[in-house]
């Protein structure tokens, strides 16, 4: 009996160290938030969908994926993905944090087009191989596509072009 309760401790030892099972409870935590607090809202129904129906589904969805996903670091073999953080990329995480930043600021000063150029042009520098021109380009392109979704297809009341100060 002592051996089974030696090998059940080394299995949820193994099982712990695992990057998918912090994972899988990240998705469950956020799936809980969302699950919980969507009800606060009206629920409605599946025709006539209530302000808290997407965020109670959603966080639903959410802890099923987490559950699957924790679950998975069970079946994967011992000594395989035990880093939690692999090999940190902080210019990536920087960058790609600073992107909605720089959304947000840009947006409030100077309307849809300067702040998704500034968003994707900040963010793609996360990528090791951008380039000056190749951020550039891409910027360029989203912002063409976001003006013709948000602007004219959605028609989302952000101004284009505005410059209000900060």
């Amino acid at each position: 009996m002592n051996t089974a309760s030696n090998r059940i401790a080394a299995s949820a030892r193994n099982w712990v160290r695992k990057r998918d099972f912090y994972a899988g409870a990240m998705m469950i935590l956020l799936g809980s938030v969302a699950a919980f607090v969507g009800p606060t809202y009206q629920l409605g129904t599946l025709m006539n969908m209530g302000p808290g129906f997407m965020p109670m589904a959603l966080g639903v969805v959410l802890i099923l994926l987490g559950i699957f996903m924790a679950g998975s670091a069970a079946v994967t073999p011992e000594g395989e993905d035990e880093d939690i953080l692999p090999n940190p990329e902080w210019r990536g995480w920087a960058c790609i944090l600073a992107g909605p930043v720089a959304f947000i600021v840009l947006g409030t000063v100077g309307g849809l087009i300067p702040a998704t150029f500034g968003c994707v042009f900040v963010a793609a520098f996360g990528d090791r191989e951008a380039t000056l021109k190749s951020s550039f380009w891409l910027s360029v392109a989203i912002s063409v596509f976001s003006v013709l979704v948000f602007h004219y297809l959605l028609q989302v009341p952000i101004p284009l072009m505005a410059w209000r100060g900060l």
